[in-house]
């Protein structure tokens, strides 16, 4: 199980992520003459650029390694929360409401808990555990509460809610992920809006959260030739909303930003040097037993079946990969 820049479940969106390896096998449409765009070299999501930016090692812990993590109470709490809030628009306006909202709290924690029975591990048993459960689900019934400070779904209509998109870049690179909630305006002009169950960041620390946001609206223009007019965050920790109106200047820019991160994920890959980088973010870390940084030691790279130093660069050991007929290339189910 891995969690997203957000901390919620990356697994609940149903993503994947892609890493570079070898060619793809020809497609049926290449056969017949019929006009392709690139070559799909490999796929990025904010959730994974966001770790290779956080630190390269756990970027390959994730995707390349794909060493399972514990679940974490915080990241499910925020899936849960988003869960709440995308099946609140299922309901007639009228009728989403707070006390709505709180009421679909059992039954979506219920749900997560079917699909995924190791969540139930993240509390004590006995009495113990029941208390710590019921803390937590209060955190959130809280968050749940702050968001009705913040909006009045009664007023919206989202055009998407939990909407995948992808994209292919000149350079092959696919761009993909899932946007929490997509609004459209009468004039055409749209917001995206993603929920954060955490606190608003403090200003320096405002362009490392928009990312995401550039990253989804970068997406979005090239699918549709149209700059999202605003992008919206909204921490339900602290009730604070951050906004944001992106211009092509600035997409173009992250698409230089996303570019440059595969082109080093591409040289970490072939050279095989996952290199560690320490903060904050460490105390919390799974991976922190394994990491050099603290003494721990990396488990060996997988490699190639034709072994070490078969297109592994200085390194001499790339992922495994698997190409299929089908495929846009080598794939990691790392989300």
């Amino acid at each position: 199980m891995t969690t997203g820049t957000d901390g919620r479940v990356d697994e609940a969106a149903g993503g994947r992520d892609e890493a570079p390896g070898t060619e793809q096998a020809p497609r049926a449409e290449q056969a017949s003459g019929v006009e392709q765009g690139p070559r799909v070299v490999g796929s990025l999501s904010p959730s994974r650029a966001g770790d290779f930016m956080t630190c390269p090692l756990l970027y390959r812990f994730r995707v390349i390694d794909k060493i399972p993590e514990k679940p974490s109470p915080a990241a499910v709490r925020g899936t849960l929360v988003h869960a709440v809030l995308e099946r609140l628009f299922d309901r007639p306006a009228a009728e989403r409401t707070a006390a709505a909202a709180l009421e679909l709290l059992g039954p979506q924690w219920e749900r997560l808990l079917a699909a995924e029975p190791e969540l139930a591990t993240m509390f004590a048993e006995g009495e113990a555990g029941e208390a710590e459960r019921d803390g937590w689900l209060e955190q959130a019934r809280r968050m749940l509460e702050r968001y009705f400070t913040m909006e009045d779904p009664r007023r919206l209509e989202p055009a998407e809610r939990e909407l995948f998109v992808e994209t292919v870049l000149e350079s092959g690179l696919k761009l993909r992920g899932f946007i929490d909630r997509v609004d459209v305006a009468p004039s055409g002009d749209v917001r995206i809006v993603d929920y954060k169950t955490g606190a608003a960041p403090r200003a320096d620390f405002e362009a490392r959260a928009l990312f995401q946001m550039k990253f989804y609206a970068l997406v979005l223009w090239r699918l549709h030739g149209r700059v999202p007019r605003l992008l919206q965050l909204m921490y339900l920790g602290n009730g604070e909303i951050l906004r944001y109106e992106p211009d092509e200047a600035d997409l173009r820019a992250t698409e230089r930003k996303v570019e440059a991160l595969w082109q080093a994920i591409r040289r970490a890959m072939d050279t095989g040097e996952w290199r560690p980088r320490t903060s904050r973010l460490c105390d919390w870390c799974d991976h922190k037993v394994r990491c050099p940084q603290f003494g721990g030691t990396p488990p060996p790279l997988p490699v190639l079946a034709g072994g070490a130093g078969e297109g592994g660069g200085a390194g001499g050991a790339v992922p495994v990969v698997a190409v299929t007929a089908d495929s846009d290339g080598p794939e990691y189910d790392d989300l």
